[in-house]
């Protein structure tokens, strides 16, 4: 077959796919595995592209190894979303693993964010660096199990204390990086959850946790007790949720940072002074959160750390964790002591999308570079840079709130006019666009 014929049939080939997917006869998934991740993305937006009237040409252009996504990050594959990057710092930090000047990458579409957590940096360098420390919380899983009696609760329990040494043997069985940490059994009536807590060296673990975890259940503890397993994961973990337990003991990497301002940095460089920051930090994120039954005693810890998980190839749904902790204030006469915590950060410096292009590039930018000779030193690293990122925004967005600059900054730095057509709008290149006239 001449190359010519060949490609016609391909072609062929390709738009029988196409129509099948627009009528229905196959779903998304269904397409043939022997197609490369690019042309099963290419089939799957031409037959949405004729189901919807929409042109995805912008979702087609991407840097990206599309054949390993398709495979290990992103089922039924069409393309991508941009996010515009930006770059806060220097930020001064100083930590166990980080001691220095770091860019921090933050991936956003709310215009302020990159200048206030900028602000929030040049202030912080102004003092002479952030103090931070992380420390490994564990990753954690819970299956829930059902007994017949609270009697017999009792006795799955003593059999649960009795045998830790050979559950913890069979769960790091599954992985050379995993380490049982502990139990934590909870129960009441016929439920009975364990709260297992891993450590996973430079990985966030939650893979890693749910499968030793799913091991020792359907290996040992089912088989030998009798006790069913009902779920896996039974809320008490608590993975993407906020919760009460994860507040307290933490989940992932608990971050600290601090910083002592002097009188002239938030004169000068925040146009604030340490009363007016402690009123407001009392005022709003203690009083305005317990009114509100926050558990969140923040400005916008959830801004800084969804910006900075996108950027480096987290799970984005741990900002629902991200959201979790308090910052403080503290007048010292006319200085302030500021600190952050955050007791709930699942974080990565291998796995997941740590390993896509644009994200491990900004990995390394921050000289996030693993080594299996020192595990976990990349990822606290990581935690270590968050804090101090989520230490500069927490100061600028307080003192905005101070000197009533919030809304004008978002005014001046948010005020673009976007392109958004209508439905109906013809592709671009049809006629004059309207925005442009």
């Amino acid at each position: 077959m001449s190359e010519q014929n060949a490609a016609a049939q391909a072609s062929d080939t390709r738009g029988d796919m196409v129509e099948a997917l627009v009528d229905g006869r196959i779903s998304f998934h269904e397409l043939p595995a022997d197609l490369s991740g690019s042309e099963a993305a290419e089939i799957r937006r031409a037959a949405l592209e004729k189901m919807t009237g929409v042109r995805l040409q912008d979702m087609a252009h991407y840097s990206m190894d599309i054949e390993t996504a398709s495979r290990r990050n992103c089922e039924n594959m069409i393309g991508i979303a941009q996010v515009p990057v930006g770059i806060a710092g220097p930020l001064v930090v100083r930590g166990k693993h980080t001691n220095g000047n770091v860019f921090v990458p933050l991936a956003t579409t709310e215009g302020a964010l990159v200048a206030s957590v900028n602000r929030g940096c040049a202030a912080i360098r102004a003092a002479g660096g952030a103090q931070v420390f992380v420390e490994d919380a564990g990753m954690t899983r819970a299956p829930v199990f059902r007994t017949e009696s609270m009697a017999q609760t009792q006795e799955f329990l003593a059999w649960i204390r009795a045998h830790e040494p050979d559950i913890k043997e069979l769960a790091q069985s599954t992985s050379r990086h995993l380490e049982l940490l502990d139990i934590k059994p909870f129960a009441f009536g016929t439920s009975v959850w364990l709260r297992f807590r891993f450590s996973s060296g430079d990985a966030m673990g939650m893979n890693m946790a749910t499968i030793a975890a799913e091991r020792v259940c359907r290996k040992l503890i089912v088989p030998r007790t009798g006790v069913e397993c009902i779920a896996l994961s039974g809320n008490y973990c608590v993975d993407k949720k906020p919760s009460a337990i994860n507040w307290q003991e933490g989940r992932g990497k608990r971050l600290h940072a601090e910083v002592v301002l002097e009188h002239e940095v938030l004169r000068d460089v925040l146009k604030t002074n340490s009363a007016a920051l402690a009123e407001v930090c009392y005022r709003k994120n203690l009083l305005g959160s317990i009114a509100a039954g926050s558990m969140g005693f923040n400005a916008h810890f959830a801004n800084v750390v969804a910006a900075f998980f996108i950027a480096t190839g987290q799970d984005v749904a741990h900002v629902v964790g991200g959201s979790l902790g308090i910052t403080n204030i503290e007048a010292r006469g006319d200085d302030a002591y500021m600190s952050v915590f955050l007791p709930d950060i699942p974080l990565g410096a291998v796995g997941g999308g740590t390993s896509l292009g644009t994200q491990n590039e900004a990995l390394r930018m921050l000289d996030i570079i693993p080594d299996p000779e020192k595990p976990g030193a990349a990822v606290t690293r990581l935690g270590e840079i968050l804090a101090g990122a989520v230490l500069a925004g927490e100061l600028s967005l307080m003192a905005a709130f101070t000197s009533n600059d919030l809304a004008r900054a978002h005014q001046r730095l948010a005020r673009g006019k976007p392109h958004n057509p209508s439905p109906g709008t013809p592709f671009p290149g049809t006629q004059a666009d309207p925005s442009e006239a």
